[in-house]
Formats: C-alpha cells, sequence, structure tokens
C-alpha cells in the first residue's frame, strides 16, 4: 500500500472515528483494555443479536494508531457474525505478527501490515478488547 494512502486512512480514522463514544444501555457487553507501554486506555462495547455484531462503540484516550485501528475494526466487524468476526481478528493478529494471513479479508486493516515493532501493541489493542467480549458471550 501507498505510504501517503496509509497515512491518510490512519489520519482520517483517528481524528474522525466511527462509533466513539459511548451509550447508556445494559444489553451490550463491555471491556476495557489498556496499555502497559503508553497512555492507550480504551472501553469498547458490543451488541450482538442473532450471532450478529449489530453495534460496537469505544471510547477512551488513545493514540493515533490504537484509535485508528478502532474505528476501522468497528467498521470491519459491524454486521459480521461471532465466527466471522473470530476469523477477521484470527488474520489481523497474524498480520500484526508477520505471518501468513487473508490480505482480502482484512480490507483497510491492512493499513498495519508494515508497523514499526513498538507499534503493534497498539494496534492490536482493539482486537483484544473485541476479543474479550466475544469470549464473555461464551461463558
Amino acid at each position: 500500500m501507498d505510504s501517503n494512502l496509509r497515512r491518510e486512512i490512519i489520519l482520517d480514522n483517528y481524528q474522525n472515528p466511527v462509533n466513539r463514544g459511548l451509550i447508556e444501555d445494559d444489553s451490550y457487553v463491555k471491556v476495557n483494555t489498556n496499555s502497559d507501554s503508553c497512555i492507550d486506555n480504551l472501553d469498547f462495547m458490543m451488541k450482538i443479536e442473532n450471532d450478529k455484531i449489530v453495534d460496537i462503540h469505544f471510547d477512551g484516550e488513545a493514540c493515533a494508531i490504537s484509535t485508528s485501528a478502532s474505528s476501522i475494526l468497528i467498521r470491519n466487524l459491524l454486521g459480521k457474525s461471532v465466527l466471522e468476526a473470530k476469523n477477521i481478528l484470527e488474520n489481523y493478529k497474524k498480520m500484526i505478527n508477520d505471518l501468513d494471513y487473508d490480505k482480502e479479508l482484512l480490507g483497510e486493516l491492512n493499513v498495519y501490515d508494515e508497523l514499526q515493532p513498538n507499534r503493534k501493541n497498539c494496534a492490536l489493542l482493539p482486537s483484544v478488547a473485541v476479543e474479550k467480549m466475544l469470549g464473555g458471550l461464551e461463558k
């Protein structure tokens, strides 16, 4: 991916993130996730109906990578089944960790395919939150 396009996508999703802001609704699964190495501290909430992710929101303090990754990940997961979401998350983690993955499946999430090692944790933070919420559904 062209570095200018990569920067543009990240910056746009940082400045204008989708579904930023939490709502009051007890039907959502909620989780907090934070980084040990930087300021990232985000709250996520997700609603699933009939095995489909119908809504995800997030809020908190985070760097450009975590915020933009949250926004792009949310757009990629909305409307997906739990199984589809888990597949996207698995491929996303593989990409971040420089393993083979399905590039077509990730769409704009591919902007994080060449991160500096110290930024990988920032990009993974939103996926950790979503995995926690999906795991909480299985209990």
